[in-house]
């Protein structure tokens, strides 16, 4: 199934030097987001098993401090995309997606290598959030290893995955009965911190 590569909403306020961003509330409550960082001058070197843990590790903290879930992520040699959803009217992946950032940069620091100044995001629109459309964009994010030709098939591809904090079964791939569960998952978490959680 073909997908086309998601468009960059050109509304908001545009600083010098910076891609242009949607206003903060576009970010906010139970918004979904592709999310793309990549590593200055498209650095590589950093990803290996042990990075991955460490990715993980600081991605359930982001989630579960911001109230995100992760439908999938896909770390790449030189960027990695996430997909993050909001359980509730407090999320904020502006700030979730600082929190993840300032941390993965100090660890990159040890290597040399810092991220781009800024990420690279797409809102997800009505349409993109129906069933169907939101599970080819996973898809498509957990495709870019067999595109960039480090795999022959994605699923080889061993920096991927999905994270729900409180979940550790949580299938790994977006196939067989991963999404009954997830949504599963996502609908049953959406619903209890619906105006239900205490910062």
């Amino acid at each position: 199934m073909k997908r086309r590569v998601p468009s960059r909403n050109l509304a908001g306020v545009k600083r010098p030097g910076h891609l242009p961003r949607l206003d903060a509330s576009a970010y906010q409550g139970q918004a979904w987001a592709h999310w793309t960082m990549t590593l200055h001058d498209r650095a590589t070197g950093w990803l290996d098993d042990k990075s991955h843990g460490f990715m993980r590790e600081l991605l359930l903290h982001t989630l579960s401090r911001h109230h995100l879930h992760c439908a999938a992520y896909c770390l790449m040699p030189d960027h990695a995309h996430f997909l993050w959803m909001g359980l509730w009217e407090g999320s904020d992946q502006l700030k979730a997606a600082k929190f993840l950032r300032r941390h993965w940069n100090a660890r990159l620091a040890d290597s040399g290598a810092r991220l781009q100044p800024q990420a690279y995001d797409h809102v997800l629109r009505e349409d993109e959030r129906r069933p169907e459309a939101f599970e080819d964009t996973v898809i498509y994010i957990f495709k870019n290893p067999q595109r960039a030709g480090l795999v022959t098939d994605w699923v080889d591809w061993p920096f991927l995955g999905a994270l729900a904090p409180g979940y550790p079964d949580l299938p790994v791939t977006g196939t067989g009965t991963f999404w009954p569960r997830f949504w599963k998952i996502h609908n049953r978490e959406r619903t209890r911190f619906s105006g239900n959680v205490d910062e």
